[in-house]
């Protein structure tokens, strides 16, 4: 048996005035996503426990099997596992985003989607710049990187950064910052670094460039999702599966790494619009020949979501839809494997609040062994009539693999 699991990252939705109160899923043409759902179960549950906020780390840790409350110690110690940055028992990391500040407000939270190359060049002039002992950058993606911090050399505990509230940029876009600075007792040295940061990047001749041109520049660094080394059972151990994952960031492909999978890098995988959805399903369907289990996560709802661009979720939904669901179906009606496909998303985000809220998401299970219920679509409102109500998202997994 082939297990698949097709994660929409903030697929899920609310109403949307200009589709006449449709959601992005209810608007977009999705025949084989309905399919799943009219011909196999579809099923509700909660990703993020109470105590946790609606992230996409803690959320696909559920969508995984494992129970956030016990696993979860953090984001940026996921991302850094993906990136080969082992931390040290006295480090804490931070997600650093490269982001646009105008008039005092969070313009972009992505610096114009920058691209990694330019990306990695400012983050290590920024690292040369600031160079400060127990301090150090590290690229990744576009505009998602790495901060680690030696707390020993800093002079302050790791509860205190873990206790220092830290605001993700994507939750305050058009905001003034001013209000969302870090606050506890390491925000000081926090907030130096982020100030530091602006005339140093805003120095280099890139980001005159961007602004020369009329782009987002990446005019400061904005450090949230802090957290310390993780240790968490394999997916084996957990399931007596092999598995592979697929993403283009480096969260999900860190919680792939850490937990066991092989991490399968698609060329042309951005974690925008424009990424590689054909190849996704090409490299997942490559992989099921040596393992049983693929995990394949698409960024771009997400991002759409955040950017409150109704259309292009829909154009995200569509693509997924008919490149990716449509491609793993056609394969194995042509081969007649056993198989099973679980498609899911790992929290909402509204395009109405351009941000992840904790309402509950749905899922829908299509295969071999799995009966038909009364569900006749794949969007929010008919999965009200859905048969299976679970109290916690890493129960999901079950309804694919057992």
């Amino acid at each position: 048996m082939k297990y698949i699991m097709l994660v929409g990252d903030g697929m899920c939705d609310r109403a949307v005035k200009e589709f006449d109160g449709k959601t992005p899923l209810q608007a977009a043409r999705i025949p084989n996503m309905n399919m799943v759902a009219k011909e196999g179960q579809v099923g509700i549950a909660s990703t993020i426990p109470l105590r946790l906020t609606p992230a996409s780390d803690v959320a696909n840790l559920s969508l995984l099997g494992y129970d956030p409350n016990k696993y979860y110690t953090g984001r940026a110690p996921l991302e850094a596992a993906n990136m080969g940055v082992k931390l040290k028992e006295s480090d804490v990391g931070f997600r650093c985003n490269l982001v646009t500040i105008s008039d005092e407000k969070m313009e972009d939270y992505s610096a114009g989607h920058i691209k990694s190359k330019e990306a990695g060049i400012l983050i290590r002039f920024l690292d040369e710049k600031l160079n400060l002992k127990g301090v150090k950058f590290y690229p990744g993606i576009s505009y998602r990187h790495l901060t680690v911090i030696d707390t020993r050399q800093a002079g302050i505990q790791a509860k205190d950064f873990l206790n220092t509230i830290c605001t993700p940029p994507h939750d305050i876009t058009g905001k003034r910052i001013q209000r969302y600075m870090p606050r506890g007792k390491a925000a000081a040295f926090l907030t130096d670094l982020m100030v530091r940061s602006k005339d140093i990047l805003m120095s280099h001749d890139i980001n005159k460039v961007r602004v020369d041109l009329g782009e987002n520049p990446a005019s400061m660094i904005w450090l949230w999702g802090q957290g310390v080394n993780v240790h968490i059972p394999s997916f084996k151990e957990k399931f007596n599966v092999t598995g592979s994952i697929i993403s283009a960031v480096d969260l999900i492909k860190g919680i792939g790494k850490t937990i066991g999978l092989d991490v399968i890098n698609v060329p042309g995988a951005t974690g925008y619009y424009d990424t590689n959805y054909k190849g996704k399903a090409d490299y997942a369907i490559e992989s099921l020949e040596k393992h049983d289990f693929v995990f394949i996560h698409v960024e771009a709802p997400d991002e759409a979501g955040h950017n409150g661009d109704a259309r292009a979720k829909i154009a995200a939904i569509e693509n997924i839809d008919r490149l990716i669901v449509g491609s793993i179906l056609e394969h194995f009606q042509k081969t007649k494997q056993d198989f099973r496909i679980l498609i899911t998303s790992d929290h909402a985000t509204p395009v109405s609040v351009r941000t992840h809220t904790r309402e509950p998401i749905f899922f829908a299970v299509y295969g071999k062994g799995i009966a038909r219920d009364e569900v006749e679509a794949f969007n929010e409102i008919a999965a009200y009539k859905a048969s299976v109500k679970l109290k916690t998202g890493f129960g999901i997994i079950e309804k694919l693999l057992k």
